[in-house]
């Protein structure tokens, strides 16, 4: 999941400018969101704490959906509620629970909005399946319909990581038409099988043409960079039938998914991380070939002898085409769509936000920046004013929505 990083000076310095008018205050509003995301101390946190509602309530529920119910949890402002809002985390196995999540929903909550948080199963499975796309779309027909948090029938959907490319498509849907106010994709994917051959490869298709890449703010200076090794893992994790014997799949995924999760681990465990790791291996050892050599590979972070033992395979999973997986094969949404990516991100990479936006804008509003304050899954405090203020400007136009 991408997050928020920012720097004091450069946003205390912008503060100073922006509140000397009252005029400013939707700008100030997003700058106070930007401090609070980015969890800066001291003064930044005190002038942000002046346009902070409280978080008044944290609401367990269960959605219903086509694929049973699932676990949500809504956050209401102390406040008069701004929008009601989904959020769904990436790829993960916390879930609503996953520490960054319950961060940018509080820090959404404290900016006024009512946010529901729901996380497709198969996503905690580490699966990216057209079952996600469906529980986001049954969670955002749900939510618009609670008319005490939704009067006028909208709502806005926010996506994390591959989430943001699937609300998307859930927003798209005859059943979300007229009832979706904006869509923001935060580090998300125009087509899923161009980034799943990046992932094994380290190159996605084409570069996006110089027309598009000057149409996003931040893209002049795009670049590719490798690959992480998480997200080969993810490919192994969903092509396993295409690669090892049938009885061999379920053992497999299970290795794989234990790597995934001491993965997720290190963002707040080190101790257990390593515990799990080691079981990795040892699990490892304990399988027979081909799925040791594989596993052995994901526990190397050996993304250069597993990606091109996967890359052939992509091209026979036609599972991967389908559209309810990628915006850019999808129907377009009538909502204003927000599309924020960092700049270095080598999950999902940055590229695939210049051509989304490119195939989105023919038919609908679109906001997109590639910012190096945010990275998909890593906080850095250093920012320069310029970066700081287009980020400031991309969350007051989103507020605005």
């Amino acid at each position: 999941m991408a997050v928020f990083r920012g720097a004091r000076g450069a946003i205390l310095a912008l503060a100073a400018a922006i509140i000397v008018t009252t005029a400013a205050l939707p700008y100030f509003d997003a700058l106070a969101f930007v401090v609070r995301a980015a969890k800066l101390p001291g003064a930044a946190a005190a002038i942000a704490s002046w346009r902070s509602d409280a978080v008044a309530s944290r609401e367990p529920l269960r959605i219903p959906t086509r694929h049973g119910e699932v676990e949500a949890r809504l956050y209401r402002p102390d406040g008069a509620i701004q929008r009601a809002v989904t959020l769904v985390p990436g790829v993960h196995m916390d879930g609503i629970d996953e520490s960054r999540l319950v961060g940018m929903a509080e820090d959404l909550t404290r900016s006024g909005y009512a946010v529901l948080t729901v996380a497709p199963p198969d996503l905690r499975r580490f699966q990216i399946t057209p079952a996600n796309t469906d529980v986001i779309e049954d969670a955002a027909v749900w939510l618009a319909a609670r008319r005490d948090l939704a009067p006028d029938g909208r709502i806005g959907m926010f996506g994390i990581s591959f989430s943001g490319g699937l609300s998307l498509v859930a927003a798209g849907r005859p059943a979300l038409r007229d009832k979706v106010a904006f869509v923001l994709s935060f580090g998300g994917h125009g087509d899923l099988p161009r980034v799943l051959r990046y992932l094994c490869s380290g190159q996605g298709q084409a570069r996006p043409s110089a027309e598009a890449i000057a149409f996003v703010t931040g893209a002049e200076h795009l670049t590719t960079k490798p690959p992480h090794d998480y997200g080969v893992a993810v490919v192994l994790l969903g092509l396993a039938d295409h690669v090892v014997p049938a009885e061999q799949v379920e053992p497999l995924r299970e290795g794989i998914r234990t790597f995934l999760a001491a993965s997720s681990l290190t963002l707040v465990d080190m101790s257990r991380a390593e515990d799990e790791f080691a079981h990795a291996r040892r699990y490892a050892e304990s399988l027979p070939e081909p799925s040791r050599t594989l596993l052995g590979y994901v526990n190397d972070r050996r993304v250069d002898r597993l990606g091109p033992i996967l890359l052939p395979v992509l091209d026979g999973a036609g599972a991967i085409l389908d559209p309810a997986l990628s915006p850019e094969r999808s129907p377009i949404t009538r909502a204003p769509v927000f599309l924020l990516h960092g700049a270095d991100d080598t999950v999902i990479p940055s590229a695939e936000t210049v051509m989304l936006a490119t195939y989105l804008r023919a038919e609908t509003e679109v906001h997109a920046l590639l910012s190096g304050l945010i990275t998909h899954a890593e906080v850095d405090r250093g920012a320069a004013p310029g970066e700081v203020l287009r980020l400031v400007g991309f969350w007051r136009a989103l507020m605005g929505s």
